[in-house]
């Protein structure tokens, strides 16, 4: 029932909004009168009202929904935001002008995975605490259950395609997104990026350091997150109100800590920048300070501990990923995380 449900008596609108649905790869269903609207309204996951029968419909006070947008062609009037508010439409859209995002809008409806994935964000609790390599490793064992896409929001980083063998595959890296406008469907951001079967890096291009733009960024996780089962962002350790406000999106907040003195003072303060330490939890590299001990100290619980993993640059360095095996200390630790962060989601085919 991905269909969606054009309502329209004007033959020309109704020839551009078919040609639109066309390019995305979906056939709509089509009601040219009320009463076939109707019958659809409450279940189409789309609706789009042409201008031509939008206050028609208005007055008999269909059930309120989302996703119902009013169409016009051409200029706009005042009068027709009036009547889609009347209709309770999310906008009103004019064409040719919306045309790019009507067909992404129109794009996901035809994508059969369109339930949201589980947001995990990874950061260092100190410096060297090796978050990309947790990272990276959460996204390889992850695509072994779904779609994985590990996103890399450090520009000061290595590049999450480099650490997961993948910077010679073909693909949009932040500087082909970050000045980007309109809508970013899941489809198109799925097939634009490189990837190895399941899994999926979004990363910066070699060079110097870039800068994450407010704009791309939210549409980049929103769709991410239409498109895969599992989306993990490395996170920098250096706090700003994007990267707040990335970290606040995120179903959960994973900090890897170093277990020295100096590793879990840094923690502490890292785990207080976030006012939701609900969301927190804590992943201990190495042996020292006992993990309980640094679960009281950072006020977050463990959600897992590994030792070192042997063969981890060797691993990296011919491409292979960080992760080897599953039964490695880094397999294992990251496996653990999945299992749990599966079940907070309540996803049994994740889990």
């Amino acid at each position: 029932m991905n269909a969606p449900l054009i309502v329209t008596r004007d033959r020309s609108l109704l020839d551009q909004l078919l040609r639109l649905a066309a390019a995305a790869g979906v056939e709509p269903e089509v009601a040219p009168d009320i009463g076939a609207a109707l019958g659809r309204w409450p279940v189409a996951p789309l609706v789009l009202v042409g201008a031509d029968v939008a206050a028609e419909l208005a007055a008999i006070s269909p059930a309120r929904r989302d996703g119902a947008h009013v169409v016009a062609w051409g200029p706009v009037p005042d009068e027709l935001f009036r009547v889609a508010v009347a209709l309770g439409a999310e906008s009103v859209t004019d064409l040719p002008a919306s045309e790019a995002w009507l067909v992404e809008a129109l794009t996901d409806l035809g994508d059969p995975h369109r339930a949201s994935g589980v947001v995990v964000g990874v950061v260092g609790g100190s410096g060297g605490a090796g978050a990309t390599t947790f990272a990276c490793a959460l996204g390889q064992l992850a695509a072994r259950r779904g779609r994985a896409l590990v996103v890399d929001a450090d520009p000061l980083g290595p590049g999450v395609d480099r650490v997961l063998g993948l910077e010679d595959r073909d693909g949009v890296r932040w500087d082909g997104l970050c000045h980007a406008t309109g809508r970013l469907s899941a489809r198109a951001l799925r097939e634009a990026l490189p990837r190895r079967e399941q899994l999926a890096a979004l990363t910066w291009r070699a060079g110097p350091p870039g800068t994450l733009q407010a704009f791309a960024v939210r549409e980049v996780l929103s769709a991410a997150q239409r498109g895969h089962d599992f989306v993990v962002v490395d996170l920098p350790r250096t706090g700003d109100p994007l990267v707040d406000e990335v970290a606040a999106r995120c179903d959960r907040l994973l900090v890897v800590v170093v277990p020295t003195v100096a590793g879990v003072a840094s923690a502490v303060r890292v785990c207080a920048r976030h006012p939701d330490p609900s969301r927190v939890r804590l992943v201990v590299r190495g042996a020292g300070v006992d993990p309980q001990a640094i679960a009281r100290a950072t006020r977050v619980p463990v959600l897992t501990t590994m030792g070192d993993q042997r063969g981890l640059a060797e691993a990296i360095d011919l491409g292979l990923g960080p992760v080897r095996s599953r039964r490695g200390a880094l397999g294992r630790a990251a496996g653990d995380a999945l299992d749990q962060l599966a079940l907070l989601h309540g996803s049994a085919e994740a889990a």
